[in-house]
């Protein structure tokens, strides 16, 4: 609630909650007052596979309790505990131990990742930041990093658009493709019922903010925002989007309806 409070605060109209690979957080604010405050659409950003990447898809405006939703979330929380297993286990055969329980303390309700492990590392002494824990063991191509779980894109994206959603395409410069296989993923994408691309992620230069919105017009793909906002820190992300500041027009709240 208190960050339905404070997105009213800054203004905001329209809110989507778009955790990971769960619906919980918006399930349990969806009929609140504050949920109409500021417009709450219902949101998720699902895992998946494409090619060798791990690819996020954020689904907005779907129906929560839609069979293709629920299963796919249900798939997708085995999969994080399957993966969250064999991270602990990598870790424990380079002398951490106790990363799985220490990792599920930090995660609470929420959906267990790399984050929270590197959070007990951190707290714990393994490591002495969360930098050098993703640097040394969870980071892309280190033991932690373990892919072989999540769904294919294609499943991903009916998963959203079969419980009436927007599919959209996140953070796609963060992948860090080549133009050919951006291209590449971003035609398989739309061909699986992709909507949208998200052009805005948090704090990005202006270049490739243009850039993404570009390509999004010329894939004929809605333009997308998201402020990334997960939590407070100095040079951190605020909670909002700023639409003032957003060239052009074809953006995805748009087609969006309040879903509370």
């Amino acid at each position: 609630m208190e960050l339905l409070r404070r997105a009213k605060a800054a203004g905001v109209v329209q809110f989507a909650l778009t955790d990971h690979d769960t619906t919980s957080g918006y399930l349990s604010v969806r009929h609140s007052s504050e949920a109409h405050d500021v417009g709450l659409i219902s949101g998720v950003e699902l895992s998946c596979r494409w090619a060798t990447s791990t690819i996020h898809v954020v689904g907005l405006n779907f129906d929560a309790d839609a069979p293709e939703m629920v299963a796919m979330v249900e798939q997708l929380t085995n999969a994080r505990r399957e993966r969250a297993k064999k991270i602990a286990a990598r870790l424990a055969g380079v002398g951490i131990n106790g990363a799985l329980e220490g990792a599920k303390a930090m995660a609470r309700d929420s959906q267990i990742g790399r984050p929270h492990f590197a959070a007990w590392m951190t707290e714990s002494g393994a490591v002495e930041s969360l930098t050098e824990a993703f640097d040394k063991y969870l980071g892309a191509g280190k033991i932690g990093d373990v892919k072989m779980f999540w769904p294919s894109l294609s499943d991903v994206v009916h998963a959203i658009t079969g419980s009436g959603g927007v599919a959209i395409l996140a953070h796609p410069l963060k992948y860090r493709l080549t133009g050919m296989k951006l291209r590449a993923l971003i035609n398989d994408f739309k061909s699986a019922g992709g909507g949208a691309l998200e052009i805005l992620n948090g704090r990005q230069p202006e270049a490739d903010l243009k850039r993404l919105a570009q390509l999004a017009d010329g894939c004929g793909l809605l333009r997308s925002v998201g402020s990334d906002f997960h939590r407070d820190f100095e040079y951190g992300p605020k909670l909002g989007v700023d639409v003032e500041r957003l060239p052009g027009e074809g953006y995805v709240w748009d087609v969006l309806e309040s879903s509370v």
